[in-house]
């Protein structure tokens, strides 16, 4: 099952990826923005809740996929491309095994558990 689900994820990066091609932007471009979500991975540095919080906004795909028919809809290019990447970078993720954040710990993701030595 495990393998079936990252075959899923591989086929909606790659659905960003067709997505993307649609936009007038160099390919360059979508890999500088790649990992731009995780910036929101610094909320940590507060606490836990906020940093999970601010973690599974940037991290969500109904916020990506809100954003991106936002800018479909309003024909605003930089928010069509922001819920692509946001898309994207969720979907790469959810394909290394990166889940959405409980507030008790990091590493304790809607996936499981996640790194070396963790709670199983």
């Amino acid at each position: 099952m495990n393998r079936l689900l990252k075959l899923e994820e591989v086929g909606q990066l790659l659905l960003s990826i067709v997505l993307f091609r649609q936009l007038e932007y160099s390919w360059w471009f979508f890999l500088a923005l790649l990992l731009t979500p995780d910036i929101s991975m610094l909320a940590y540095l507060v606490n836990a809740r906020l940093g999970a919080w601010t973690y599974n906004l940037f991290h969500h795909k109904l916020i990506a996929i809100a954003v991106f028919l936002g800018g479909f809809f309003m024909n605003i290019p930089w928010l069509t491309l922001s819920g692509i990447i946001l898309f994207a970078h969720a979907s790469m993720d959810r394909m290394l095994g990166y889940g959405l954040k409980f507030e008790d710990d990091f590493k304790h993701t809607h996936l499981g558990w996640i790194g070396r030595g963790t709670k199983e």
